[in-house]
């Protein structure tokens, strides 16, 4: 991997945040939906899985809904059709690039990273909490301090 690829991959990650001391401000407003029967079921434990997930180790490419495991695979591709892809094989088109409903996504098998512009956090929040119920997939909260986990059969 080319200096100027890692980069790219840097940059683009929605992870990415600005540090300011002991304050940690994120440059996007992020949400995450997970396959519920992956995920644990305490809060402690739950946290742990996610950042065990959220070091993105598995074996492929995080931009391609394939590696997705259903249900979490379904939900993924009903939700972009309103908030479409930045990068992967679903990219949203070059037309589309000023969009902020066009949504970086880090799809793992069990788990989708949604970030999303700040001027849609609202809607977005809404959407997705509505649509991970629709689809019995998890939710999670992640710029929340103490950000909601929603199962569906279970909130913690």
């Amino acid at each position: 991997m080319s200096v100027i690829d890692l980069i790219d991959r840097i940059v683009s990650h929605p992870l990415v945040q600005l540090s300011m001391g002991n304050h940690i401000s994120n440059m996007s407003y992020d949400l995450m939906a997970f396959n519920p029967t992956a995920a644990p079921r305490s809060r402690t434990e739950f946290m742990k899985w996610y950042n065990t997930q959220s070091e993105w180790e598995e074996a492929h490419s995080y931009d391609d809904p394939e590696n997705v495991l259903s249900p979490l695979k379904d939900w993924l591709m009903h939700f972009m059709k309103e908030f479409p892809a930045m990068n992967g094989p679903c990219a949203a088109s070059d037309d589309m690039i000023d969009d902020p409903h066009v949504t970086s996504y880090s799809m793992g098998q069990n788990v989708v990273y949604c970030a999303f512009a700040w001027s849609l956090a609202e809607p977005a929040f809404k959407k997705m909490k509505e649509s991970t119920k629709a689809h019995g997939v998890g939710f999670f909260n992640v710029s929340a301090e103490d950000g909601e986990i929603v199962f569906p059969d279970l909130e913690l």
